[in-house]
Formats: structure tokens, C-alpha cells, sequence
């Protein structure tokens, strides 16, 4: 069994300890969620038809943290990370990979968003507006910070799911 290494959020912080201290946490469950697997492990798809598997997870979340954290927040013209062979016009977000894509390439990937987001989140107030064409207007980083919650959340779900299918590993 593997020792839990998420800090857990402030039980009595400020409102941006708060909401990066669950963002964090949750990065920190799906980081946990791939930890001792191989890579034949980290691919095997949750259950068929569907094709989700926890490097895909790993991508996706790394390509969400971009599009949040860069195009919307800063407004970045960043490309999609990932436009492979699976589909070329990028609309699975990761989710499908290709033989030559590995673990280690999505975890690394995934960190530097991770890192690029914080810098990019430092000094903004949660109350500024910030323009969002994909919602039709206006969002704040505090809407960011939930929606990523949000996002973190469902996925750990799935992971937690794949990881008891793959090895009968349960918890955080």
C-alpha cells in the first residue's frame, strides 16, 4: 500500500488557499492514481467500448490546464498539445494516444502546464474578468479555479475506477 503524500487543503484558509489548496490536492490524487504502474498498466483502457485509460487522463488533464490556464486566462494563442494521429483535429483533449505516446512524456508534459498555470494564476484577483468566446462572454479566475475543481474531481473518479480494474489498488 502506498503512504498518501497529498497535502490536504486548509480546513481554515483565505478563499485562493482554499480553492488552490483543493486544486492541488486533486492534481496530487491523480499523480497517486498512476503511481507504481507500468506502462502497459497506465494504458489499459477503464472497461470496452471505452477507450479511457489513466495516460489519457494525464493528457487530457494537461490539456485542459492549458486551454484554462493559458488561452482563456492569459488569452495565449497555445496550440493544442495534442493533435496526434488519434484525431487529427484534437477533439478527444488527449484522451486517445498513439503506440510512440508514453507515460512519462503526458506526466512530464502535464507537470509544466501544471507549473505555467500557477505563474500564470499569481497575482490575478479572483474577481477579475476575463473574456471567455467558448462561454460567451465573461469568467473569472475564481470560475476557473471551480471549473478545474470540478474537472479534477470527475476524473479522479474515473481513475480511482481504472486502478481498482487494474490492480484492486482502492483509496485516495
Amino acid at each position: 500500500m502506498t503512504t498518501d503524500t497529498r497535502t490536504m487543503p486548509p480546513p481554515v484558509g483565505d478563499e485562493r488557499a482554499t480553492l488552490t489548496g483543493w486544486l492541488n490536492f486533486y492534481r496530487a490524487t491523480l499523480a497517486e492514481k498512476c503511481a507504481g504502474l507500468s506502462e502497459a498498466q497506465l494504458r489499459t483502457a477503464a472497461v470496452e467500448p471505452s477507450a479511457l485509460s489513466l495516460l489519457g487522463l494525464v493528457r487530457h488533464l494537461a490539456e485542459v490546464e492549458r486551454n484554462w490556464f493559458r488561452r482563456v486566462l492569459t488569452g495565449e494563442d497555445a496550440p493544442p498539445i495534442y493533435d496526434e494521429r488519434a484525431d487529427p483535429e484534437g477533439r478527444d483533449g488527449g484522451f486517445e494516444f498513439t503506440e510512440d505516446s508514453t507515460f512519462e512524456q503526458a506526466r512530464r508534459i502535464w507537470t509544466e502546464e501544471i507549473a505555467v498555470a500557477e505563474r500564470n494564476c499569481a497575482g490575478v484577483e479572483l474577481d477579475a474578468r476575463i473574456p471567455c468566446a467558448a462561454l460567451g462572454g465573461e469568467v473569472t479566475l475564481r470560475w476557473i479555479y471551480t471549473h478545474m475543481i470540478a474537472e479534477y474531481a470527475r476524473h479522479d473518479g474515473h481513475a480511482d475506477l481504472i486502478r481498482e480494474r487494474i490492480d484492486g489498488h482502492t483509496g485516495f
